[in-house]
């Protein structure tokens, strides 16, 4: 694998971010993670989606200019994704002029070779989806299925694209290439969409929608939400009709794009509709996830219940995002729906992270400087009962990942710690030492410290803070590729001394990890 470059959904910035749009961030972050352990050029790229009527208007009622809060929300954005610890490779903006520029010449492109052409229209446009909808997809009171808001009745001569002329090819790529929707089921979604599809506005009046790209020479018109957000994947990366930079040769297809089930129609039909007619490969594979509810609600203002990225964070004053990130990446099968409540939060991180993980390397490291001063002596280093079970984890986790099963994965991982405790109860080294049995003492210490190197080398995409401080105590190189792994980590010699161990994640609801006890 020479490169691996994925995207995320860019997020619309008519509000501040909500813990759906973390759960996608945190989702992608930690699949760049993972395969940066399994190549050296990751490309990741997250960003903004900044134009279109719902900012105009959010703007005129704040009394700013749409730029204005197009700055003040994506900066939220940048905030939450950094408190979280995404670690994206470039953030774009839509209102970035280079993108800007590319997005005009993409449309005087396709506008010149017949793709798109100018058409009278009268048709239900819902702001909300920032697309017409076709009758038949409404609820039985005409509203829209998502928004359950009546949609407008809009007239105007906009600009169309082609879509129908690629109707038959997106179909055959969608059958020819079982895997290129993720989860496969989404994929009979797609088809039967296909089944009725038109021609789409790529454009709006200027006279309704004033915020967005211009045609070029046609004052008249903006450059439709479509075209212009779709293209960021390509634009981001260097992308010019007449000459691609050498960052987007390298980097284009894209592996994976990561997208919401709410917008896998435009990443699945309208988007590989665009890329055909510039000429371009498509890409690999197009993840798409569920919703989080929040205790099984679907998130809404009404309700009152739509929660910030951060806020669990302050909640349970955490002081890394490690233990959210977990969470939050296995709580749906890849491609199902999720849900978060506090409660589950509290029990399931504790379980897993505190009292299963962390204590394991805890009581272990213990009890190697009670029992021996922390060395490790080289009588220690024998057959390790348990490497066949890691390495095979190593590959378990791997295989997930390649399916973006990440929930899964995590709960191998997870297993694979289960296991190890079971094999710290039988084997009870606590016992071997009393019976002064030292050596087989030893023995069972490291064999579990050399597969908590493993462990902290797989939970690294979802607790980045706590594999480090996992990997310091155990004096391994967390920069080792997957494949590279082995159980033969743990030099001989001084390892640690008491003053060094420290836990790596406390249970939320202890009193140390109260920040408040600790002032």
């Amino acid at each position: 694998m020479n490169k691996f470059y994925l995207t995320t959904a860019i997020d619309y910035v008519n509000g501040a971010p909500h813990i759906g749009h973390a759960y996608e961030k945190i989702l992608t972050d930690i699949i760049a993670r993972h395969f940066s352990q399994r190549c050296d050029d990751v490309y990741f790229l997250t960003g903004t989606d900044e134009h279109g009527i719902k900012i105009q208007k959010t703007a005129a009622e704040k009394g700013i200019t749409p730029k204005e809060l197009c700055d003040e929300n994506a900066q939220k954005f940048k905030d939450a994704w950094k408190a979280l610890d995404v670690d994206y490779t470039k953030f774009i903006r839509t209102t970035d002029e280079e993108h800007e520029k590319i997005v005009q010449k993409i449309f005087d492109k396709l506008l010149k070779q017949g793709d798109i052409y100018k058409h009278s229209y009268e048709g239900l446009y819902c702001a909300g989806c920032e697309c017409f909808l076709n009758p038949k997809d409404l609820t039985e009171d005409g509203l829209c299925p998502d928004h359950l808001k009546k949609p407008e009745v809009v007239s105007e001569e906009n600009y169309f694209f082609k879509l129908t002329k690629y109707k038959d090819a997106i179909i055959k790529h969608i059958k020819e290439n079982p895997g290129f929707i993720v989860p496969e089921f989404r994929a009979n979604e797609v088809l039967n969409q296909l089944e009725d599809i038109q021609d789409i506005s790529v454009s709006r009046a200027k006279s309704n929608v004033q915020w967005g790209i211009d045609v070029l020479g046609d004052a008249d018109q903006s450059i439709y939400v479509w075209i212009d957000a779709l293209s960021n994947y390509i634009t981001a990366l260097g992308y010019d009709t007449e000459n691609p930079s050498e960052t987007f040769k390298k980097y284009w297809p894209a592996n994976v794009q990561v997208i919401g089930k709410d917008i896998l129609k435009f990443h699945s039909i309208y988007w590989p509709a665009f890329l055909m007619a510039l000429d371009l490969p498509l890409p690999k594979q197009i993840l798409a996830h569920g919703w989080i509810t929040i205790d099984e609600s679907k998130m809404s203002k009404s309700l009152g219940n739509v929660i910030s990225p951060t806020s669990v964070l302050e909640t349970f004053e955490l002081e890394s995002p490690d233990a959210f990130r977990y969470y939050m990446a296995t709580s749906a099968p890849c491609g199902r729906d999720g849900n978060y409540s506090d409660d589950d939060f509290k029990e399931k991180v504790n379980a897993h992270l505190a009292n299963s993980m962390g204590n394991l390397l805890n009581r272990t490291l213990s009890m190697l400087v009670k029992y021996f001063d922390g060395e490790v002596k080289p009588e220690f280093k024998d057959e390790n009962p348990l490497a066949k079970k890691a390495l095979g984890t190593v590959q378990i986790v791997k295989n997930h990942f390649d399916n973006f099963e990440i929930s899964e994965a995590g709960l191998e991982i997870v297993q694979l710690v289960d296991t190890v405790n079971k094999y710290v109860q039988d084997n009870t080294p606590w016992t071997l030492a009393k019976e002064e049995k030292m050596t087989e003492c030893g023995q069972v210490l490291i064999n579990v410290l050399e597969i908590m190197c493993i462990i902290s080398a797989l939970i690294y995409p979802y607790c980045p803070n706590i594999a480090k401080e996992m990997a310091r105590q155990l004096s391994f190189d967390l920069s080792i590729k997957l494949d590279d792994l082995t159980c033969d980590n743990i030099k001989t010699g001084k390892l640690i001394s008491k003053d060094e161990i420290k836990p790596v994640f406390l249970r939320v609801d202890s009193e140390l990890a109260d920040k408040s006890s600790k002032k």
